[in-house]
């Protein structure tokens, strides 16, 4: 749009023509301007490129620089960015107000009802040999749907598909390193599951090698291997396109998380049952550096630099580790308490930035039910601050929770989690009363481990049955 700016006029030192503005401001002057030659194919205009031109130049906003340095990057890519300025700009109740803060309800297009989903739902059941019944239902009470408000980015209209091969309970899933087609998913028996989503959607490996539970596993950089950990004691490396395992790397108790370091992906960091986080050379399995904790290291991740290691333990506190990033040499800077109670943290997860707290956010999930969230103070080596936190019934399986990120782009802050009545909830933690905002009815036994896709246009949950559920947002354009 620099042309724009700066359109050729008329030199005022020519006699035969007047002096003309030199910033002209008309846009279907600018349009016409900007409009390319004719095409050699054609003796008509580019029509479509002209009004383009005019709808860009009308509908520029004058506070767009604005909204970009409200939005950070957040992490995220060209497809929330376009998201989160199309809310912008499309007015009426899309935008925030202290009264639909990011409430949910149906949006204009179709909404996930067991009426309008029964067709679609039962062809995959067919297709996925799922034969017990499946109740589907993301609609609230009639009291409760008059005072939500449209969040079209959240409206789902049902289940993408669903895998039920797996006999035992999945512990564990995720959707690959910007990735919105590949899944994998660990189980009770050892097994790790590959998948594709997209259609048609398949079991691409099973993994087969661990003989105890899968408590952990991730995504190297480029989506080529995963990092798997158990409670037999081992860490196994994957090759996803030959199934195989290349490296196992024994140790002396329980491994219970696994992350690549995001800069230096030959760098895992591992928590154990023996109280220690250690740093192991992918490439070669040998230990770098450990680090010992007063407890079971139960759940951890590692933020975007690189630089600042989240771990929690088994009494429920949460630790901030430095890291070297060259090294792998590890040290522990902050200790905090999550809540009042001494419940295994069963979830750590870190997020790039928040337009609630305008810095880098965590959230921790507890076995108790307690969900905190917390700032990152990053000039002060990761110092966490409480902002808030949610208390939930307390759960008997390691119930695990997740950042929603679209709709933290307005007011709230929402995440999604499962739990022991088999629904999956969505809440929103900058809402002490009336924090539940939705949920979704499919799986029939507790829901464990919930996942969003890179495009967050899916989302994947699991439960103690062995069932994964992908399910599908609504188009909102």
């Amino acid at each position: 749009m620099a042309a724009a700016d700066s359109a050729p006029a008329p030199s005022s030192s020519s006699p035969e023509c007047p002096a003309a503005p030199s910033m002209p401001t008309d846009p279907d002057f600018l349009s016409c301007v900007l409009q390319p030659p004719t095409p050699s194919s054609s003796s008509r205009p580019d029509a479509d490129y002209a009004a383009l031109r005019r709808l860009l130049l009308r509908r520029k906003p004058p506070s767009a620089l604005q909204h970009r340095m409200e939005w950070r990057c957040n992490g995220k890519g060209y497809v929330a960015y376009r998201n989160f300025l199309l809310r912008r700009l499309d007015g009426g109740s899309a935008h925030s107000t202290p009264s639909n803060s990011g409430r949910w309800a149906h949006s204009p297009g179709p909404a996930l009802s067991e009426a309008d989903s029964w067709s679609s739902i039962r062809d995959l059941r067919t297709n996925s040999g799922l034969s017990r019944t499946v109740s589907i239902s993301s609609k609230q009470s009639d009291t409760e749907r008059h005072v939500r408000f449209a969040e079209p980015a959240y409206s789902f209209v049902g289940m993408h598909c669903i895998f039920d091969s797996c006999k035992t309970s999945v512990t564990i899933l995720k959707f690959g390193r910007a990735s919105s087609d590949l899944l994998a998913y660990g189980a009770a028996d050892g097994s790790l599951t590959v998948c594709q989503v997209s259609e048609p959607p398949s079991v691409l490996q099973k993994l087969i090698g661990h003989s105890k539970n899968i408590t952990d596993f991730d995504f190297s950089s480029n989506n080529q291997y995963i990092a798997s950990c158990s409670l037999d004691k081992t860490v196994r490396v994957w090759e996803i396109s030959k199934g195989t395992c290349i490296r196992v790397v024994y140790g002396v108790s329980s491994q219970l998380c696994i992350c690549f370091h995001p800069v230096n992906n030959n760098l895992l960091l591992v928590g154990n049952a023996n109280k220690e986080i250690n740093a192991t050379n992918f490439s070669t399995g040998r230990g770098i550096s450990k680090l010992n904790f007063d407890d079971a290291v139960t759940a951890l991740d590692v933020g975007h630099t690189g630089q600042l290691i989240f771990a929690g333990d088994a009494q429920g506190y949460i630790y901030t580790v430095s890291v070297n990033s060259h090294t792998g040499s590890l040290s522990r800077t902050h200790k905090n308490k999550s809540s009042k109670s001494k419940s295994p943290i069963t979830t750590i997860q870190y997020r790039t930035f928040s337009l609630v707290a305008r810095c880098p956010v965590l959230i921790s999930c507890a076995q108790d039910g307690n969900l905190s969230f917390f700032s990152i103070a990053t000039d002060a080596k990761g110092y966490l601050t409480l902002i808030c936190s949610l208390k939930l019934a307390s759960r008997v399986q390691t119930i695990r929770a997740s950042f929603c990120p679209l709709l933290s782009l307005e007011k709230g802050e929402f995440i999604v989690t499962g739990s022991e009545d088999a629904n999956v909830y969505f809440y929103d933690l900058a809402r002490p009363k009336n924090s539940c905002v939705n949920k979704l009815q499919g799986h029939g036994s507790p829901v464990i481990g919930v996942a969003w896709n890179h495009g967050e246009n899916l989302l994947a949950s699991s439960d103690s049955d062995g069932t994964v559920i992908v399910w599908k947002r609504a188009k909102t354009n």
